[in-house]
């Protein structure tokens, strides 16, 4: 740090990351309470147990290669050229962006005094990697065994998640530049991934038993604990305050990347993709849009409470992708019909492909995210999608703007290709090992009688 100013925004920007990864464990707290208030008293303990475990097991992974994949795969199979050697900021080691600082070295290890940005900044994405499998883990409660539920955790937070990131998140990918994706919040990199994922796992794991009747009707299996559900909602709500901040830069100068002019300074916050934006307009999306979600799941759902805390969640994330450039009003409308949609899908899916989804993963999350992204590519069309090709720094990457069809693709990628398509795949080979779901004698006694027999079994051997 060569004076000052320079480690005055080196801290500052360490401390804000360190702080959004604060606010974002909230996320996986809620949803533990959430999974367990729409869970069976039966299952609670392992409900509980697959949302611990999946911390380790998505940590240790994220630590040994999902962080590598993110840095190493921005341009796909070679669809697009790398802008890594475009510009001297991008390659020396001093860079937040250089090709070698994340990987795990002797440098790394307990106190480097070099390094400010790195171990925050992975753990923003880790935290995001948790999300991830947490969303799947609700679709699947109460009939998946442990062990597959660890290997689908595994894969979708530190590898399909981790992939799209690298193609849509990064500032090197390759949607953005033959696309022109953009998803400042994760509509789709996050949520509408891991909605795809859980969409796939379910079409193989089945529906619990008792779900539907002899003639196909689907029966309703509703939460169990309402204050569970409803607090567990409200701490993600908060979460998702770190988890907008963290998708931020928090301090860029803008100056000279937009051509303002040899010696001017132009500091502002920016999204991921280093287009502007402030706390200040995405304080105010947020709380439009989830405003719009919960107004619209309740009128939807006709004052249903499940689906009205849920709604909200819906609407935040149906907007996240266009959030750090929507006017506020915007923002509540989009939100409020991507939560009308995620609701209808629902049910129509339940209906007609007997998809049982036990707390609305898959439409919160998944059909909320694919409608904010094609939303987005309407309503934002013909803007930057990334910072990178606008000033005199970049000329000559030629990023595409966005558009509806780019994002319409990009939606089909997140949803389909690395969401659905993998999980459905690993699914089935689970199933065919018999390892995906467990027996039915044990789904009707309940997981946690389960683990108790288990136990003593083992106590028994012991003695």
């Amino acid at each position: 740090m060569t004076d000052g100013l320079d480690a005055l925004m080196t801290i500052f920007t360490e401390f804000y990351y360190w702080i959004t990864v604060v606010l974002m464990f909230l996320i996986h707290v809620g949803f533990c309470m959430y999974e367990v208030g729409a869970s069976r008293y039966k299952h609670h303990q392992h409900t509980l147990m697959k949302n611990t475990m999946l911390i380790p097991l998505v940590t240790v992974t994220w630590f040994f290669f999902g962080w590598w994949i993110y840095w190493a795969f921005p341009t796909g199979p070679g669809l697009a050229p790398s802008i890594m050697n475009e510009s001297a900021a991008l390659i020396t080691d001093e860079s937040l962006f250089s090709a070698t600082w994340y990987v795990p070295t002797s440098n790394l290890m307990a106190v480097n005094l070099g390094d400010h940005i790195s171990g925050v900044f992975w753990a923003a994405f880790l935290l995001f990697s948790w999300t991830a499998a947490s969303i799947v883990s609700g679709a699947i409660i109460e009939r998946i065994t442990t062990f597959a539920f660890g290997i689908l955790a595994i894969a979708i937070g530190s590898v399909f998640w981790t992939i799209d990131a690298a193609w849509g998140w990064h500032f090197d990918g390759w949607m953005l530049k033959l696309l022109g994706y953009h998803d400042a919040y994760a509509s789709g990199v996050i949520h509408a991934i891991a909605g795809g994922f859980a969409l796939g796992v379910l079409a193989v794991l089945g529906p619990r038993i008792g779900k539907f009747s002899s003639s196909g009707e689907p029966r309703n299996i509703g939460p169990r604990n309402p204050w569970f559900v409803a607090i567990g909602l409200f701490l993600i709500y908060t979460g998702f305050w770190g988890f907008y901040a963290a998708c931020n830069i928090p301090i860029f100068d803008l100056g000279p990347e937009y051509g303002l002019g040899d010696g001017v300074t132009f500091y502002t916050a920016t999204s991921i993709y280093v287009t502007p934006t402030t706390l200040s307009g995405i304080t105010f999306n947020f709380l439009m849009s989830l405003s719009g979600g919960l107004l619209a799941g309740y009128w939807v759902s006709k004052g249903d409470p499940f689906w009205t805390y849920s709604g909200g969640l819906a609407g935040i994330i149906t907007a996240s992708a266009g959030n750090d450039l929507y006017h506020p009003l915007q923002a509540m409308m989009i939100a409020a019909f991507g939560t009308w949609c995620a609701y209808k899908l629902h049910y129509y899916v339940e209906r007609k492909f007997k998809i049982d989804d036990a707390v609305g993963a898959v439409a919160v999350h998944g059909y909320a995210g694919v409608v904010g992204l094609v939303i987005c590519g309407f309503v934002l069309w013909g803007y930057p999608s990334s910072g990178y090709s606008v000033g005199s720094m970049w000329v000559g990457t030629d990023y595409a703007p966005i558009n509806p069809i780019g994002m319409i693709i990009g939606a089909i990628i997140m949803f389909g290709l690395l969401g659905f398509l993998p999980g459905w795949i690993l699914a089935k080979i689970l199933h065919g090992a018999g390892k995906l779901r467990i027996p039915r004698e044990v789904e009707l006694a309940g997981l946690d009688y389960n683990i108790i027999e288990q136990a003593r079994k083992d106590e028994r051997a012991v003695g």
